[in-house]
């Protein structure tokens, strides 16, 4: 037995381990900007599901609870009125005025409206809205979908934010109805 043939069955080679590096850099470099797009796409379905939520919440806020009015943020959907035993959104969503998910920042509001009445959860006498408006932007600088709906339970969409433009009730200025 010689020396050179006691050392090549014993294990790789410094080139193998080099060669085994390269290839796992180069399919990460292809799969990375793919797994990037995936997880941007997932989180516009969570942000059009949560603008579907806001709608439908705000819908049967305005039916059972508001008097026909609005509630005015997120907060007073999550707030569960004492004859029931869950609120008219998802915890996740009804957790603070401004939420975090999915990578979107979710928002809603609605301009307060003098004659609007007490609502059974706990809203005062004329802090309900007439109508609402609410927005999903993203955290990240590199996504360009934004998404927003209102009173007319459309969502839209637009690659800059829709939030400022999007009325409480009608059509806003830019973007473009999802289908």
């Amino acid at each position: 037995m010689t020396l050179r043939n006691a050392r090549s069955t014993k294990g790789f080679a410094l080139i193998d381990l080099i060669f085994v590096c390269g290839i796992i850099g180069i399919l990460c470099s292809v799969a990375l900007p793919r797994l990037l797009l995936a997880r941007q796409a997932a989180g516009a379905s969570s942000a059009i599901g949560s603008m579907r939520a806001i709608n439908s919440a705000q819908l049967t806020f305005a039916l059972t609870c508001g008097g026909g009015f609005y509630a005015p943020n997120l907060t007073t959907l999550g707030t569960v009125p004492p004859a029931s035993k869950e609120a008219f959104i998802s915890p996740a969503l009804g957790l603070a005025d401004t939420v975090t998910r999915a990578g979107y920042m979710i928002q809603m509001s609605a301009t307060p409206f003098p004659a609007a009445p007490d609502s059974c959860n706990g809203l005062a006498i004329g802090a309900a809205g007439q109508a609402f408006k609410a927005a999903a932007d993203p955290v990240e600088p590199q996504n360009t979908r934004f998404f927003a709906t209102n009173a007319n339970a459309q969502i839209w969409e637009d690659s800059v934010s829709l939030y400022a433009a999007m009325p409480e009730v009608g059509d806003p200025a830019v973007g473009h109805v999802l289908r």
